[in-house]
């Protein structure tokens, strides 16, 4: 096929996608709302950097929990038990808990577990001498006279992350924790989790890790510069201090004790395709979540240091990476069906889904026509929807009737296709057993990348929060 060949095909493919895109938008037209409440700050991580204990660790891919608040007001959630398949730092679990609702969750990275494990200790069975211990800590010569008994964990993709004087201190630091009772060491080990990212020459950019080029790694056309690196005693000592003083109130409001008017907290580790199947149905009043974009993101490179630290292996970290919803084009096709045959209606309703199908197609000619960037773009989107169909039909059989699942997300773009991930998804939930009461958009849309206006244009893609209600 010539160029202008090509061309010709490309742009018919495109035509049609946009004609079918206009056709289902216009299907819910009448349910796509702009809610001036809601901006970017509060449906991301922006909203927590104030909000004592939320903001010791940055999860980049969370919500706010004033998010979480506004939508349980907002849609009148105050009894029952709350559902975050894709927990992540567990914002929602604690702003449904700290509400008086039950809170369950399921997450599959090491890290998020440890986050949440975290402030369940802290809130459940840290002690006033545990607290005066950790208060010891904010002086570096507790643990940086410590004669090192233990070596940095590191993965193939996080050698050479810190300088040497940072190397050495991370490993006293460890050792001294192994001096410290078990309660102790487990929060030391998650404050130092909290400063990895910035003492080091790396800096998380979504689909991999950004290195300085300090680091000596070989850097591509454009330099990074992270600018200034805090040494890692200036680092930890600043964060212990956060946590002691986000603490102290707590402590003096003895809440500590487990006699209070918050919902309980329970996390299961692992992949929602695994878990979901196997949660009685109908237990829960509402799901509120923000699964893994469709956009290529890899969180098992971006958050590599804190696994690495988390004793995660290179096989595990393989594992993690495919048990992960594909978002990343290093997913492989999973067999839905032998991880639950009674998927196969979703994954019949998602085969009609006349939008996505006509994306898929387009994006597998550009593939074999050599025109993508990465050619598991099209293996990455099939897997995405599909997946996230078998969750929509779990979510369906889990939640009661009435209840909502309120789920942030954005749509994407490849290779000029704009891709209306809300639109599809509420297509299939609406054939899955859910009312689609309002798709609501962010007042601010989000550009796409440069790299796809360069090759495309500019087109603005929609940030919404999809609310579907169980018939």
């Amino acid at each position: 096929m010539t160029t202008t060949e090509h061309i010709v095909c490309q742009n018919a493919s495109l035509a049609e996608i946009d004609d079918l895109d206009q056709a289902l938008h216009q299907r819910f037209r009448a349910k796509i709302v702009i809610d001036q409440a809601l901006n970017r700050s509060l449906v991301s991580f922006q909203a927590n950097k104030q909000l004592p204990v939320y903001r010791w660790y940055k999860f980049k891919e969370a919500f706010s929990a004033p998010f979480v608040e506004y939508i349980l007001d907002k849609y009148q959630i105050t009894q029952g038990a709350v559902l975050d398949p894709f927990a992540g730092s567990g914002t929602t679990l604690f702003a449904a808990s700290a509400k008086g609702l039950d809170a369950e969750g399921i997450e599959l990275l090491p890290i998020g577990q440890y986050i949440i494990a975290t402030k369940q200790l802290l809130d459940t069975a840290f002690t006033a001498s545990d607290f005066n211990t950790l208060q010891r800590w904010r002086d570096p010569q507790v643990w940086m006279d410590t004669p090192k008994t233990v070596t940095l964990p590191e993965l193939r993709i996080t050698r050479g992350a810190y300088a040497e004087a940072t190397k050495d201190a991370i490993e006293r630091f460890l050792s001294a924790c192994q001096h410290e009772n078990e309660r102790v060491a487990f929060v030391l080990r998650f404050a130092l989790l909290c400063v990895l990212e910035s003492v080091s020459f790396t800096r998380k950019d979504g689909q991999y890790l950004r290195w300085d080029y300090r680091s000596g790694r070989k850097q591509g056309k454009k330099i990074f510069n992270k600018g200034e690196i805090p040494g890692f005693v200036q680092a930890m000592t600043q964060k212990i201090d956060e946590i002691v003083r986000d603490l102290q109130p707590s402590l003096q409001l003895d809440l500590f004790s487990t006699d209070r008017s918050t919902g309980t907290i329970t996390l299961y580790h692992g992949s929602s395709l695994e878990i979901l199947p196997k949660i009685p149905s109908e237990s829960y009043s509402a799901i509120i979540t923000s699964p893994p974009y469709c956009n290529r993101y890899d969180y098992t490179r971006t958050y590599a240091l804190e696994l690495a630290i988390l004793n995660v292996t290179e096989s595990e970290l393989i594992r993690l990476r495919q048990d992960m919803l594909s978002c990343t084009v290093e997913n492989r096709a999973k067999d839905l069906l032998s991880l639950n045959p009674a998927w196969r209606k979703a994954i019949e309703i998602t085969d009609r889904q006349e939008l996505l199908q006509a994306i898929l197609n387009y994006l597998t000619a550009q593939k074999e026509s050599g025109r993508l960037n990465n050619s598991g773009i099209p293996r990455m989107v099939r897997g995405y929807f599909y997946e996230m169909a078998c969750i929509i039909a779990e979510s369906a059989r889990v939640l009661r009737p009435g209840a909502p699942l309120i789920m942030v997300n954005d749509n994407v773009r490849y290779a000029g296709a704009s891709i209306s991930v809300d639109l599809i998804l509420s297509s299939i939930a609406e054939q899955l057993g859910f009312s689609i009461e309002q798709i609501v958009v962010l007042p601010d849309s989000k550009g796409n990348s440069s790299q796809q206006m360069g090759a495309h244009g500019k087109a603005p893609l929609r940030k919404c929060v999809y609310v579907w209600v169980k018939q």
